[in-house]
């Protein structure tokens, strides 16, 4: 039973603070709005317990920790994609308290209230990160290196420290990863420090196809950095630092899905429930600065995720009330039907998608092999 102490309390954990603040901020916003709010969950299912506050707001913690969601008067259910057929027989004053009754403004600034919230939630512990124990710097010492990639070919071992690519100085881990990025399809020269000793490396960031004797491109170096080195800044600078951290996290994402959906980018990467219980796990074993990190991290991640213009995200009931606000009115009810179902089977299969390369990557099936 350790993996419950080692993988699962430290996800749940993790994920509950996540997701308290996410729905917090939809909280928040719609009761500015004068929403009434009938339940603040965290987690689906059955309630475990809870309580009501003098709001009339039923505060829940439920049985499957995978998310959670807050449900307005009037919703059909907790997406808030829609109204409930009861509402017809509200009176005028329950009316005014649901958020189907609330201009296309009002609600864009409930449905974006989450991600915003979890990006404050970022830029706090970022600053308090940055201003106490400093900002997490990736040496170019290389932690690991993976068996068979180019790195390994190459002659690379962990320990060693990158100098230079192509005769350009490598500051950082993520300027390194840029250079390997900026020189894919090329053969590149790489100088290290072992022990005192410069050595030279060379390698090429593609393969031949030895059908057509042209070149595929290749995009992994096979390296991992090793433990983060921690720059204290003051204060102000610190917000900077995270915000600008943010900033960049995000754009990065975005491009990673970009080239995912142009098929530029293999789509392996996607990581599932497994991994970010994998990950805080790891967090939690390198101790608290490395916990805040993965959850600014991940805040960020839920933050720019839910912005996506996909229906049941927030970024789709943003596009929906956008379209609304410009068109003076909604769109027919049956195409908002359709737009959801579709949207939540793109959430579904992605889900399923990363559950299968979690299943893959962590061998699950022969564990269960080997079980019996």
């Amino acid at each position: 039973m350790n993996w419950v102490i080692d993988y699962f309390v430290p996800f749940v954990a993790v994920l509950t603070v996540l997701v308290f603040i996410h729905e917090l901020g939809h909280f928040l916003i719609a009761r500015r709005n004068k929403v009434k709010v009938t339940t603040f969950s965290i987690g689906f299912g059955p309630e475990l317990f809870g309580w009501t506050d003098s709001h009339e707001t039923r505060w829940r913690f439920s049985l499957i920790p995978l998310g959670g969601y807050v449900k307005m008067l009037g919703d059909a259910d907790a997406s808030s994609a829609r109204a409930d057929e009861s509402i017809e027989n509200f009176t005028e004053e329950e009316k005014q308290q649901t958020l189907h009754s609330k201009t296309p403004l009002q609600r864009i600034a409930v449905s974006i209230a989450g991600p915003a919230a979890n990006y404050i939630l970022a830029i706090v512990l970022l600053t308090a990160l940055i201003g106490i124990k400093g900002m997490p710097v990736l040496p170019t010492t290389v932690g690991k290196v993976e068996p068979e990639m180019l790195a390994h070919q190459a002659g690379i071992a962990a320990g060693d420290k990158i100098l230079k690519i192509n005769e350009k100085n490598v500051e950082d881990f993520d300027q390194l990863r840029a250079l390997i990025k900026e020189n894919i399809g090329k053969d590149v020269q790489i100088e290290i420090s072992r022990n005192g000793e410069i050595l030279h490396k060379s390698f090429a960031l593609y393969k031949t196809n030895t059908a057509t004797g042209e070149r595929e491109p290749v995009s992994k170096l096979g390296v991992a950095p090793g433990e983060p080195l921690y720059v204290k800044q003051n204060p102000i600078a610190a917000i900077g630092y995270a915000g600008a951290f943010c900033w960049k996290m995000s754009i990065d994402t975005l491009k990673g899905i970009g080239g995912m959906i142009t098929a530029q980018k293999g789509s392996g990467e996607i990581g599932g429930i497994l991994s970010i219980g994998d990950m805080a796990a790891q967090s939690t074993k390198n101790g608290l600065p490395t916990i805040i990190f993965f959850m600014a991290i991940l805040s960020i991640n839920l933050g720019l995720i839910n912005l996506l213009p996909i229906p049941v995200l927030d970024g789709g009931h943003i596009l929906l009330c956008a379209i609304e606000w410009v068109r003076g009115k909604p769109l027919g009810q049956k195409v908002q039907e359709y737009i959801f179902l579709t949207g939540f089977l793109v959430v579904v299969g992605t889900m399923l998608f990363a559950t299968w390369n979690d299943l893959m990557r962590y061998k699950i099936f022969q564990i269960i092999k080997n079980w019996f």
